[in-house]
């Protein structure tokens, strides 16, 4: 997320989080039941009932950008909400946004996100502005980001006309030209453009078609002519589709002459019969503001969707992009080679974005350390440990799927170009190779990543070695020792958290452990005035990766432990609430800054912290256990020791809704809409539990 203090490079998000309606149904809800999933364990009320606050307050964000792929479907497509006691609203969501998710020819996932002003299937920003790069906009209409950032607008006259007979400004569509003749151009006065901070063109435009094969044609300071030697054909594919206007989007740093130092760019088309009118919102250079995780994210999320729902349509119809995604990433970053996710794209190196020479002044080196995921301001890069997390738990979900795929001959599902056991043998060697490349022997943690000159970079992620522990790329010992650095049991030298100060925040561990002042994309270069903490990247904290945190120390310490872990976030919520929520709490000095909706700050949990909705996860896929499979529910329940049962409410499975409660002895299932098909859960070879299904009746008999 954007973590900046400037305001010109706030983000304008427009992702919305709304709930989904609350309501009972009298005929089969009785009036004293919330409309939500309830959580039960007898004995600890208090602790159930602000976890169930906690929850109503984020449990049904509705957020289309590919960024929240892996953490918001799974925490929607379960449960059975409002009074028809059903996930189908989300569920409803959720398909469209990933059969409606753009995937360029090449297998790229689009961002999603809202448009912006750089790679418009990336993250908005960095800005051609931003960057020295040259842009040409001939409205705003529409475009709040580009309004908030003072983008100029450019007039009729900016681009020198050839074989236009009219041209005018719409306010509310662009330039508006009128063509004549064979063919027409518009060529940019006199540039001055460094090559590498414009890896791309973006052209917006309407009203071309294929036979009018336009080009985007250079010059350069040492050739200055323009000359088809350098020229490149410009796409009509959208990059950003839904609307009426067409994102070209031309990769010129694939072009050997795109080198050096740009003088002028040319539009060159080819006209039919007759005049014809075209509608140019803008053209400007564009960072590579792509991310290496989308299709990763994608993946992920369109396998929890089809687990969780059994939709044998939406897989038939997605299977093909979730396996083109899957095919981009590994030939893309170079993983069969290297064992990790290594992003060749341009300014993605891992290095920052700026230096100081020995007498401290700072040289911004604009166009290094573009942003690659979630943490947008740092140089996450080249040999990159999150991304290779990411695409490592994203193709062993697929590799499940495959197999089921293979198991269900009815589903007429065409078999995959990477089968499941290459889709498995891949995964090894990432874990292989990223339990060695990128672990850092004296600290005991993850490094973030390895940088295009061989230098790691450590400033204590505590998210990213959680997740490499729930996401299962940490081995056993490093699980361990990872924890006893992050649970402050280990001190590691030179930190500048240690033991219990990691928890200071109380909701989460800090994001970093280590003061982080000169490892930054080039937009942000001032990490200097930002007091420790101010930063959610900078010692903060972000509520919802207290999930990882949770799953990791259920994994490697025990129920007991994450239920400790838990309580403290609970009783923190607790006096959270007493005093009027999140806003009024941290309004009060010294409690920490809270970033969201605009403001710049140091906690994330509401406003565009969607992911907050993770936390009460752990009910259902920690403590229960529970994981959804395409024809089955594994269930391994890993209970504390203080807790008799557990039960969790409003389960929709396929098309089947349920209670479901655990204890050592047995398992009861009881349902309160039995679906069409069988209902199968699997426990782990060798538990004794009894499984036993009750039908709706003898729940209602019980409730009277």
């Amino acid at each position: 997320m954007n973590r900046m203090k400037y305001a010109v490079l706030l983000g304008l998000l427009v992702c919305l989080c709304c709930p989904t309606a609350r309501g009972e149904d009298p005929e089969t809800t009785p009036a004293s039941e919330p409309a939500l999933p309830q959580f039960i364990v007898a004995g600890h009320e208090r602790e159930m009932r602000l976890l169930g606050d906690l929850y109503e307050l984020h449990h049904s964000p509705r957020v289309a950008c590919t960024l929240w792929d892996a953490w918001l479907p799974m925490s929607t497509l379960w449960p059975a909400i409002g009074k028809e006691q059903s996930a189908a609203p989300l569920r409803d969501f959720y398909r469209r946004s990933f059969l409606r998710r753009h995937i360029d020819r090449q297998g790229y996932v689009n961002m999603a996100q809202h448009r912006g002003l750089a790679h418009p299937g990336g993250w908005p920003f960095p800005t051609w502005h931003q960057s020295g790069g040259i842009g040409f906009h001939f409205t705003h209409a529409n475009d709040g980001y580009a309004v908030s950032l003072n983008v100029p607008r450019a007039g009729a006259d900016a681009l020198a006309a050839v074989g236009i007979a009219e041209k005018e400004i719409d306010p509310a569509r662009g330039l508006v030209l009128t063509t004549e003749g064979p063919a027409s151009s518009l060529t940019s006065p006199r540039l001055r453009v460094d090559t590498f901070v414009s890896p791309f063109v973006v052209v917006e435009w309407s009203g071309l078609d294929p036979a009018a094969r336009p080009r985007l044609q250079w010059t350069t300071e040492d050739l200055p002519e323009f000359d088809e030697t350098r020229s490149l054909e410009i796409p009509l594919e959208t990059a950003r589709p839904g609307g009426p206007l067409t994102f070209s989007v031309v990769p010129a740093y694939r072009h050997p002459e795109w080198k050096g130092r740009l003088t002028g760019l040319r539009l060159h088309w080819v006209n039919g019969d007759g005049p014809r009118e075209i509608v140019l919102r803008s053209v400007h250079t564009a960072v590579d503001s792509r991310h290496p995780i989308t299709g990763s994210l994608f993946v992920r999320g369109s396998c929890d969707f089809f687990n969780w729902t059994g939709d044998l349509d939406f897989l038939r119809a997605n299977i093909a992009r979730m396996r083109r995604a899957i095919s981009y990433a590994v030939d893309e970053f170079a993983v069969e080679e290297n064992g990790c996710v290594l992003v060749p794209w341009v300014g993605h190196g891992g290095r920052t974005g700026f230096v100081h020479d020995p007498a401290g002044k700072k040289t911004i080196l604009y166009g290094r350390g573009v942003g690659n995921n979630y943490w947008d301001l740092l140089p996450f890069g080249h040999k990159d440990a999150l991304a290779t997390i990411y695409l490592f738990d994203a193709v062993n979900a697929l590799a499940t799927l495959e197999e089921a795929v293979a198991a269900h001959s009815s589903w007429n599902i065409p078999p995959p170009a990477i089968p499941a056991e290459k889709l498995r043998a891949l995964a090894a060697k990432m874990r292989k190779t990223g339990q060695q490349l990128f672990w850092n022997e004296a600290n005991g943690r993850f490094f973030a990543c390895i940088d295009v000159d061989g230098q790691p970079h450590d400033y204590g992620f505590t998210f990213l070695n959680l997740e490499a522990i729930h996401y299962g790329l940490a081995s056993e010992e490093q699980a361990r020792t990872i924890l006893d650095w992050i649970t402050g049991d280990r001190i590691v030298e030179g930190d500048t958290a240690t033991g219990k100060d990691i928890y200071h925040w109380r909701f989460a561990p800090r994001a970093t452990t280590l003061r982080n002042v000169q490892w930054y994309a080039y937009v942000w270069h001032g990490p200097d005035t930002i007091p420790w903490g101010g930063q959610v990247q900078d010692g903060g904290a972000v509520l919802g990766f207290s999930y990882h945190d949770l799953m990791a120390r259920l994994k490697t310490r025990g129920p007991d432990d994450a239920w400790e872990r838990l309580k403290v976030i609970l009783d923190w919520f607790g006096e959270v609430q007493a005093e009027g929520g999140y806003r009024a709490y941290y309004e009060k000095p010294g409690r920490g800054s809270l970033q969201g909706g605009g403001t710049p700050g140091g906690l994330g949990m509401d406003a565009e912290f969607f992911e907050s909705v993770l936390v009460p996860q752990v009910m259902l896929y920690g403590f229960l256990g529970l994981q959804p499979q395409a024809d089955h529910l594994a269930l391994d329940p890993k209970l504390p020791s203080s807790w008799p049962e557990l039960t969790v409410t409003r389960i929709h499975y396929h098309d089947h809704v349920f209670d479901l409660r655990v204890d050592d002895k047995s398992v009861d299932v009881t349902f309160r809409r039995k679906g069409t098909g069988p209902l199968e859960i699997q426990l782990p070879a060798g538990d004794a539990r009894v499984i036993k299904f009750h039908s709706p009746n003898e729940r209602a008999k019980k409730k009277g």
